[in-house]
């Protein structure tokens, strides 16, 4: 149904591509304002945190099988943003995941 209305394809192919084009160009503009607030952040001494969370120690074992060890509660290293930088995973982002797993 549609379809038959003229000019729909046209339309669909340009609001389409705008999102297409927001997103192209905004993705990388929000990961560069994150990582200016966060540098900052750094320089003043706030732009860094840490986490406590429960470790989950995965060990291989034979025939393709794994085991599981509690490894207890660790204080993880984060940093205040929305994205991970310098290799930490984002603090908001473990508050919300409050076990992670090590192989």
């Amino acid at each position: 149904m549609a379809s038959s209305i003229p000019g729909y394809h046209r339309v669909m192919k340009r609001v389409l591509g705008r999102i297409v084009l927001a997103v192209v160009i905004g993705l990388p503009a929000i990961y560069a304002a994150d990582w200016l607030i966060w540098k900052a952040r750094v320089y003043v001494g706030g732009g860094m945190g840490t986490v406590r969370v429960g470790e989950l120690i995965i060990t291989p074992l034979k025939g393709n099988k794994e085991e599981y060890d509690w490894g207890g509660t660790v204080d993880v290293d984060c940093s205040r943003s929305l994205f991970p930088h310098a290799g930490e995973g984002a603090c908001w982002w473990l508050n919300h995941r409050k076990v992670i797993y090590e192989r």
